[in-house]
């Protein structure tokens, strides 16, 4: 199948991942990449036009969106966050191809404003599949006019994220005891700070610590302030014994990428303790939780002294994400199965 997608193609991201899976299974994939760095004026101009709610767009996304349909003709047409997708290029994709269905994918929380845009809001009737890795998305995208909506957890890439052996130099550079590698956010850091003041060695990696570092020195706390991508990233999970995963309290998470991406590498998580977690991995088993700053500190201090007891856990967490079926091969084959589905309903 011919498979028209649209997305932030951007080296180690998620939809890019998304992207390799499908034509791992197979398909032909048409990339149209969405990718844009912000900067200078054009960067200001859509910060500008995001906080009234619009989405610029700077990479000409709808034109050639709609010229490579006209050209390649898929049968699919698959848009990954398309907050700059308006509802007159999908109308102008069914005028050129009636049969084609469009999905509408993403990772992010779509009920919340900061992940939404007029352009989005207005063509959510347009898509004959809304997929979301939030469950409480599902009625709230129903209810603003999707046709169809899939739930699906998170994934993870067979090509990155896997058990790597580590150096001693890749420890020393990329790891510790216990790690996060995530953006910032005030009760992350709080409880990474917790730890740090009780004789937990931790060390952050991701954007947005800069400000907050500079305020809250201590010397177990080392902030690198910089994204991981792709094989560097999985590296520094490898490199840590104990992988920390904190959810994202402005998307609502009750699971993010690192909760699959972390057992998929074959190392210890320790993870807030949610339904959707719990639901993921048998606790105690294969991954370890935690519901308050003390139980965290608790757990650090005897999975730090216990490493037969954590190496197992990790190993049982990697062969349930094989057996589970978490890659993001079955996770698009799921979408793909529903689209059938609908396909055959409407038939």
């Amino acid at each position: 199948m011919i498979i028209a997608y649209f997305g932030d193609l951007s080296y180690g991201g998620t939809c890019k991942m998304r992207c390799n899976a499908l034509r791992n299974l197979g398909h032909e994939l048409v990339e149209i990449d969405g990718s844009y760095v912000p900067a200078g004026i054009v960067g200001l101009a859509m910060r500008v036009c995001r906080r009234l709610n619009y989405s610029l767009d700077t990479t000409r996304g709808n034109e050639r969106l709609l010229a490579s349909i006209g050209h390649y003709k898929p049968s699919l047409v698959w848009i990954d966050k398309g907050l700059c997708i308006t509802p007159r290029t999908l109308q102008a994709a069914r005028a050129i191809l009636p049969n084609v269905q469009i999905v509408h994918y993403s990772p992010d929380d779509m009920g919340q404003r900061h992940n939404q845009s007029r352009q989005y809001l207005t063509s959510i009737p347009h898509y004959d599949l809304h997929v979301t890795t939030k469950s409480f998305n599902v009625e709230e995208l129903y209810g603003l006019g999707a046709r169809a909506v899939l739930f699906v957890n998170k994934a993870y890439s067979d090509e990155t994220h896997r058990p790597i052996e580590i150096s001693s130099k890749d420890s020393l550079i990329l790891g510790g005891s216990a790690g996060f590698i995530g953006a910032f956010e005030r009760e992350r850091a709080d409880s990474l700070l917790f730890l740090a003041k009780h004789g937990v060695k931790v060390r952050v990696w991701g954007a947005g610590w800069g400000s907050w570092k500079k305020r809250n020195l201590h010397p177990n706390l080392v902030i690198e302030d910089r994204c991981l991508w792709g094989e560097e990233y999985a590296r520094a999970i490898c490199s840590f014994d104990i992988n920390l995963g904190f959810l994202r309290k402005l998307n609502r998470d009750l699971q993010t990428t690192r909760s699959i991406e972390i057992p998929a590498c074959g190392r210890f998580m320790l993870a807030e303790r949610t339904s959707e977690h719990l639901g993921l991995f048998t606790e105690g088993v294969e991954a370890e939780f935690f519901s308050s700053k003390e139980e965290l500190l608790k757990k650090c201090f005897y999975y730090l002294s216990h490493s037969e007891e954590r190496e197992r856990i990790a190993e049982s967490g990697r062969q349930r994400c094989l057996r589970s079926g978490y890659s993001y091969e079955r996770h698009v084959e799921a979408v793909l199965d529903r689209l059938r589905r609908l396909r055959s309903r409407a038939d």
